[in-house]
């Protein structure tokens, strides 16, 4: 019966993606965490993958706050520069 919930790293690491995003099952996720128990390298892999998505998700929401569009002047001056590249 526990051989069925054990689990390699390589699978250990898509149910963490996956549980990431709140797509694991809960039997996936008792296979993640009982491979836990004997594997330190997947388990820092979680708490890293974690701690990165934080990161690029707080960086995500800093991006949408900037305005990203040019002003009439730096577009003219684009235009002017995109002319005389055809030229």
């Amino acid at each position: 019966m526990f051989k069925r919930l054990n689990i390699t790293c390589d699978e250990a690491t898509k149910i963490c993606d996956k549980n990431q995003y709140g797509e694991a099952t809960i039997l996936e996720k008792i296979k993640l965490n009982l491979h836990f128990l004997r594997c330190e390298i997947c388990k820092l892999y979680t708490k890293q993958n974690l701690l990165l998505s934080v990161f690029y998700k707080k960086k995500a929401e800093d991006c949408k706050k900037i305005h990203h569009c040019l002003t009439s002047e730096e577009k003219e001056v684009l235009k002017q520069k995109l002319k005389e590249v055809k030229a």
